[in-house]
């Protein structure tokens, strides 16, 4: 049965499929009237077999395991029913500990189909009240809970395709003779969406869309299910989002164009498969959903987009094959400049030049000089297309310009690899990256930089940081924050040895090392004989531990960092609160305060 309001008409803010930024969504969300406390009923007779309180991801969240093997989870709850609740209450005070996990034996709390095995809410990494539920088999397999057909969800309204875009991937391969991304807008023309403008490519193409689902009387822009993407008549790809394994979900990072949504903030799901990309979602297709565009050829290309009650969205439009030419510049710089970039293997550098005749960049790889011809012709300019699989070039040059990639090793996937220098220490696991990586390292002042924050990593990577001028004072103070939008400094942590730090992390980019001096503040709230509550912040490092006694007893703070809300709670609700207070809390670079009342 539905969980909320079962038999009346529910209404999603999410759904299985969507884009979130780290992970693909694996359940639904079910609206609560924009308020906590709602009562949520178990969806079929089971068992806890896990259940959770925290002030982080699924908030206070059950698992019920049920006869058939399937596990229903209940996230983002604001409490638990009896008598789970006053079980968990039982063992916080036994570990001392608000943030704790338990996994009771099967016959310990069972539940009826119906029975009210929570109340909805905002806790965890939620951005307002709602039910986060989930169906998972016993492998933790997330299915996608619109599979259910459940009455109380309705959707008549097919997906909307908001935007394509054409991607070259191969060195001849061309969009409108240019080596690049290129976004189209698609139009609605009768009862399928089209292009307005013809679109000529050459070589090997790979194609992206950005498109969501609504469902009846919701605003919100849910996940696409369904997307089938054709080629004068065969099919060249496809993708299901209806079960993906929990351990996996993190891969979204290679389904998406993760350097788009980090740069632009858009959602493009790839309609194609990456290497690294081991995701089960895929049908098994010829080149993964890559296609070749011969010259002078005209090529349908059919997508086809559903959602999980089959309401269906069709995008047609022509490709015409066109051979690669070069064309002069139209203007003229007024003087020489050189740039380039690297797109996956890659490296295209773009050469403006004030002279009549093209001329081409010249690439030295060691002792030996390359020249590069120009593959083709911009508006200011050429461009000059070279594979790095063949040699990593030391420097590019043109017209007396100079630029040096700064490529310092090849990086495969799927092994481990280490690599040092005077700044920077980086060992690659087996599972860090998704494809090969072009290892650049930097250090800018007081920045390390190791590639870009557009690249995912699906593993962690262990990195150690040697600054030539050690932080001034208690080192244990100082540590890796990664450095990421604007003045953004997330803690990283790490361990100083040998006048190096070094620690793990799942994001490339820039790093910086802080020393964290200052202790969290504390700001009393309220005071008395049946609660106690404060406001507890940290300017840097994070919180790391905090612990209340009052009277010289331990009394458990429950965490709301959303709000940096700590409030007190009774094991005894009879015994009143009451003698010395001393709250000590203590952030991630060690530094505590001590904060002292009485009630």
């Amino acid at each position: 049965m539905f969980p909320i309001k079962p038999g009346q008409q529910n209404f999603l803010s999410g759904s299985m499929g969507e884009i979130r930024p780290s992970h693909f969504h694996g359940g639904i969300d079910i609206k609560t009237g924009g308020v906590t406390g709602w009562p949520v009923y178990a969806a079929a007779d089971g068992y806890v077999s896990r259940y959770k309180q925290s002030s982080y991801g699924y908030g206070n969240v059950v698992y019920l395991t049920h006869p058939n093997g399937l596990v229903t989870v209940y996230a983002h709850l604001e409490r638990f029913a009896e008598p789970i609740a006053a079980f968990m209450l039982r063992k916080q005070y036994e570990n001392q500990a608000f943030e704790l996990e338990l996994k009771p034996e099967k016959d310990i709390f069972k539940f009826k189909k119906g029975d009210i095995i929570g109340y909805g809410g905002n806790t965890g990494g939620s951005g307002g009240p709602h039910l986060h539920f989930e169906i998972r088999d016993k492998d933790d397999v997330q299915y996608n809970v619109l599979r259910f057909r459940f009455p109380e969800i309705v959707d008549n309204i097919p997906p909307t395709l908001n935007t394509i875009a054409l991607k070259t991937l191969s060195i001849d391969g061309r969009v409108n003779n240019q080596f690049d991304r290129f976004e189209f807008t698609p139009v609605k023309s009768g009862t399928f969406y089209t292009l307005k403008d013809s679109v000529f490519a050459h070589g090997l193409i790979g194609l992206e869309m950005m498109a969501f689902d609504r469902l009846n009387n919701a605003e919100n822009k849910n996940g696409v299910q369904k997307v089938d993407l054709t080629v004068n008549g065969k099919v060249v790809y496809s993708h299901y989002i209806d079960a993906i394994p929990h351990e996996k979900s993190r891969q979204v990072s290679c389904h998406i164009n993760y350097e788009v949504l980090k740069r632009y903030g858009k959602s493009f799901e790839k309609c194609y498969v990456d290497d690294g990309n081991g995701l089960p979602i895929y049908a098994q297709t010829y080149q993964k959903g890559k296609f070749f565009i011969k010259p002078n050829s005209k090529n349908e290309v059919v997508l086809t987009l559903k959602d999980a009650y089959q309401n269906t969205t069709t995008f047609r439009f022509t490709i015409y094959g066109r051979k690669p030419v070069f064309e002069g510049t139209a203007k003229k710089p007024k003087k020489p400049q050189l740039d380039y970039e690297i797109s996956e293997n890659i490296l295209k550098v773009t050469a403006n030049d004030t002279a009549s005749q093209v001329r081409n960049v010249e690439l030295y790889i060691g002792r030996l000089k390359y020249n590069l011809l120009p593959s083709y012709a911009t508006e200011n300019g050429s461009v000059h297309l070279y594979d790095l699989r063949g040699g990593i070039p030391d420097s590019i040059t043109f017209c007396g310009i100079s630029r040096k990639p700064g490529i310092r090793q090849i990086v495969p996937s799927g092994q481990e690899l280490n690599y040092t220098d005077n700044n920077v220490s980086v060992v690659f696991q087996p599972n860090s990256l998704y494809d090969t990586l072009y290892l650049k390292t930097a250090v800018d002042k007081e920045f390390f930089t190791v590639n870009d924050m557009f690249t995912p990593l699906y593993g962690p990577i262990k990195l150690t940081l040697k600054p030539q001028t050690l932080p001034a004072g208690d080192l244990s103070k100082a540590a890796v924050y990664f450095a990421g939008w604007g003045k953004s400094r997330n803690f990283e942590g790490g361990k100083w040895e040998n006048g190096a730090i070094t620690t793990y992390t799942k994001n490339l980019g820039k790093f910086r090392i802080l020393t964290d001096t200052t202790a969290p503040t504390v700001k009393l709230l309220m005071k008395n004989k049946d609660v106690i509550s404060f406001r507890v912040r940290d300017d840097l490092s994070g919180l790391a531990s905090y612990k209340l006694e009052i009277d010289g007893k331990f009394v458990l703070l429950k965490f709301e960092h959303k709000k940096a809300l700590m409030w007190s709670e009774k094991l005894d609700k009879k015994v009143p609160l009451s003698g010395e207070v001393v709250l000590r809390v203590k952030d991630n670079a060690g530094n505590e305060t001590v904060y002292k009342t009485k009630i």
